[in-house]
């Protein structure tokens, strides 16, 4: 299927319009968009950083209250 749309003629409000459409009918069908490779790899590359001691993590609460005092 080839789906051609006006682009040069679309204001940047539609097309953004449109983005949100193919979204929203993506997000409704998650479970069955199987994430790229790559994300795996990411995540062992950060798992290994962790295991090493060379990174580490907060809870999302912390990360919270940090982002709070930084914007106050």
């Amino acid at each position: 299927m080839t789906i051609s749309l006006p682009l040069d003629e679309m204001t940047v409000e539609e097309k953004l319009q449109i983005i949100e459409m193919i979204w929203v009918d993506l997000s409704r069908n998650a479970k069955d968009l199987p994430p790229p490779a790559w994300h795996g790899d990411v995540l062992a590359e950060r798992q290994a950083a962790l295991d090493a001691g060379q990174d580490h993590y907060e809870d999302w609460e912390t990360v919270k209250k940090k982002l709070r005092t930084l914007t106050s």
